[in-house]
């Protein structure tokens, strides 16, 4: 704490005891003297500015304790005055305190801020470098307790400490070939990084140059108090003066003045507004100051960007269609060895995707890589291209291009010097917090929602269905989104969420722009009002809900105050409340608000805490799901095997292996949830039968693998009989939707209860 923030008041309040003191001791006058001095020394400082208001065309609520400072010094009602010294100084202490709060967080960040990299050199020695001079694909070390200097792909497994940049306490395990965003801190042994951004277009940069600005301009906090200056200073002054008028005493004016003070209002909003401001950064949300959070509380509309905001902006491998008598891995692992070395986000997908699954990749030789087309390079002797197809298609490479045209999704295509191999499909998969944060917002007060986005409109109609926006705009440009922007401002308080560079624009034209700081969207996050740092949507709501709450408690701490000052005044202006003791009785409603006000600090938040142990179970289970992924690509590709080539020989040995999975592998732990995770999801869900729908998702899910079951003990030693194939299939896709569909429930409803649990891209 800065203690000349808090040396005025400090000084103010030690004067006033000094001069009881005095009083005390039957020296009067030395006790006015001293009283007079400290009335004096807070009048000229607010009185030099509301005149610097007024030459502004401003006008707020100082005005009424400049004028109850003068009439109390030319009435001689000197305690009075000192008494309304203290209060006033009181509150620009509070205010000021509140604008530093709101951006120490900030400047944690900013004092933490790398400035330099060890760098692996090609003799495989280390050097230190300046932060500037690592480029994308350098090879790094991140020794223990280092801050990870740039975005980067980890070469091995590390405890991480995100708490700085997310909010979250608790340690990360991350393994071989995650992401990780600059910032974060090493909790354990020395890791290597291999750097996929600069540092300047890293994660904590945008961060950091948010900082930089924040702290630099000290911008005014906003005031509720000012909105009521225009109906309750006239109110007052035609009240303090009626008083005077119909009495003759001009006493009665200064008491209505004295009581009139509006500490209620200087008390209360900073110290709710700046409760505020801790709490959403505490989860993970970098407010820029006051009036920020107070607009975001008193929002109606909501724009978001589709990508990297409503989906994980980070691209998975969905499907992978191989060639007649292909093998799917294999397929996979080509492109993943090839890719290794390309910076893309495609490239980074194939990689990580093929590790999930345990392939073992080779260093690939003689790459190459045409932008826009696609890289080549050979691995294990063969000349593999991953990227566009060249040629006229075969047919079953028509049937894939269609079908990933009619799911939405893009194509990546694996060939070697004889043809095309197979096609890898990938999405862009919606968060699981999406739908979630959605409704929540909605039930904090925002009537409206509209995406954004400069995908194609099927694509755009599926994740808007997916989420629940009212609108989808597709095949929108910057410019685009910034008229959109204005428009709806023109209607409501509008905020705007986005990542990427284009977004920046619109988030400036936004009410409050919120950045999705943890995906490395510097452009967006230094024009924004506010940065989410951690990688999870559902904290916007969490900030809304905050802001909401705050603002609330503001308001209502002003208006019960300013009731509770209204009545004074009338009876001040009754001739029956003396400012001295209108001056103690104000100050018995400012210790009233300020424990109101204090309410801020907790409360609003509409979820429920999840208890540790239940956290880890959803970690837990959470992380399996990858495994169960995996398993489901295997199915889709058995059951097209059965509808295409029943009859072919690997058929019924694949459709052995894929049961033989389904039973070791996804059967446990559907079992395991039932047993161990929903049962502790009764308390934060609220009852146990939050769950049951879910439980029968598990029955219906063993049913249909019995049935598949069944279908092989009769196939015997095979082939499999062509009236067994229908229904077989039946049980195949059939088991394939709902196991999809389960999936999403689990991770939409339960999975991100979890502050810890990443987010889509990580466990998909």
């Amino acid at each position: 704490m800065d203690w000349r923030e808090w040396a005025p008041l400090t000084l103010l309040t030690l004067a006033v005891l000094a001069g009881a003191a005095l009083r005390f001791a039957g020296l009067r006058g030395a006790a006015d003297l001293v009283w007079a001095g400290v009335t004096l020394v807070a009048l000229l400082p607010a009185a030099w500015a509301v005149l610097r208001q007024l030459v502004r065309r401003q006008f707020g609520v100082d005005v009424i304790a400049v004028l109850a400072l003068v009439g109390a010094l030319l009435v001689r009602e000197y305690l009075a005055g000192a008494v309304i010294a203290v209060m006033v100084a009181t509150g620009r202490a509070l205010e000021e305190y509140a604008q530093r709060r709101a951006t120490r967080d900030l400047r944690a960040l900013l004092e933490r801020a790398p400035r330099q990299a060890r760098r692996r050199t090609p003799g495989g020695g280390i050097e230190v470098v300046p932060l500037d001079r690592v480029a994308v694909s350098d090879r790094l070390l991140v020794g223990p307790g280092d801050v990870t200097p740039v975005d980067g792909i980890l070469e091995d497994a590390a405890t991480l400490d995100e708490s700085v940049v997310t909010g979250e306490s608790q340690l990360i395990q991350r393994s071989a070939g995650e992401q990780v965003a600059s910032g974060v801190v090493n909790a354990g042994a020395a890791v290597g990084l291999r750097a996929t951004r600069s540092a300047a277009q890293s994660t904590y940069a945008g961060i950091v140059r948010l900082a930089e600005e924040a702290t630099a301009r000290k911008a005014p906090m906003v005031r509720l108090a000012d909105r009521y200056a225009a109906a309750f200073v006239p109110f007052t002054l035609v009240l303090a003066g009626a008083a005077w008028l119909w009495s003759g005493q001009f006493v009665r004016a200064v008491a209505v003045l004295v009581v009139a003070t509006p500490c209620p209002l200087l008390l209360a909003t900073p110290i709710a507004i700046v409760s505020g401001l801790s709490r959403v950064a505490r989860r993970g949300v970098l407010v820029r100051d006051g009036g920020s959070l107070e607009l975001l509380g008193r929002a109606r509309t909501l724009l978001v960007d589709k990508t990297g905001t409503l989906t994980a902006g980070r691209p998975r491998a969905a499907e992978t269609v191989v060639a007649p008598g292909g093998d799917r891995d294999e397929v996979l692992r080509l492109a993943a060895s090839v890719e290794q070395l390309s910076p893309h986000v495609l490239a980074a997908a194939l990689v990580r995707q093929a590790r999930e699954r345990g392939l073992p990749l080779a260093e690939p030789t003689e790459v190459t890589e045409e932008p826009g087309r696609g890289v080549t390079g050979r691995v294990d002797g063969r000349l593999v291209k991953v990227g566009q197809l060249a040629g006229e298609p075969p047919q079953w490479a028509m049937s894939a291009r269609e079908r990933a045209e009619i799911a939405g999704r893009s194509t990546v295509w694996v060939s070697d010097e004889r043809g095309p191999l197979g096609a890898i499909l990938l999405e862009d998969p919606v968060r699981p917090d999406a739908r979630r944060t959605v409704r929540r917002l909605r039930e904090a007060g925002l009537t409206r929602l509209v995406m954004l986005t400069g995908d194609r409109p099927r694509t755009a109609e599926q994740v808007a269905q997916a989420v629940g926006v009212d609108e989808a705009l597709a095949q929108c440009s910057p410019e685009g989104k910034v008229a959109r922007v204005r428009q709806e401002s023109a209607r409501a308080v509008t905020v705007m969420v986005g990542d990427g560079v284009n977004d920046a624009p619109a988030l400036a034209a936004a009410h409050v722009g919120v950045a999705m700081g943890a995906t490395g969207a510097t452009a967006s996050a230094d024009v924004a009002d506010a940065v989410l740092t951690v990688d999870r949507l559902d904290r916007l709501a969490d900030a809304v809900e905050i802001a909401r709450y705050a603002r609330r408690i503001a308001v209502q701490s002003a208006t019960v105050g300013m009731g509770l000052a209204v009545a004074a005044m009338l009876v001040a202006a009754a001739g029956r409340l003396p400012p001295v003791g209108g001056a103690f009785l104000q100050e018995g409603i400012d210790v009233l608000v300020i424990l109101n006000a204090l309410r801020a600090l907790g409360g609003g938040l509409r979820r429920r805490d999840v208890p540790p142990a239940t956290r880890a179970l959803l970690d837990r289970y959470a992380g399996e799901h990858t495994g169960v992924r995996d398993v489901l690509a295997g199915l889709r590709d058995t059951a097209d095997l059965v509808a295409t080539r029943p009859d072919a020989p690997q058929c019924l040995p694949a459709l052995r292996a894929t049961h033989r999975r389904l039973t070791g592998e996804v059967l446990p732990h559907e079992s395991a949830e039932e047993r161990e995770l929903y049962p502790a999801l009764a308390g934060p869900l609220g009852s146990a039968e939050a769950t049951s729908t879910m439980s029968r998702g598990h029955l219906e899910i063993r049913r249909l693998v019995d049935r598949i079951g069944a279908h092989l003990a009769q196939a015997g030693a095979g082939p499999l009989r062509r009236d067994q194939v229908p229904d077989l299939l039946a049980a195949l896709y059939g088991l394939d939707a709902v196991l999809r569909l389960h999936l999403a429930q689990e991770e939409e409803d339960y999975f991100t209860l979890s502050p810890a649990a990443p987010g889509e891209g990580d466990r998909r």
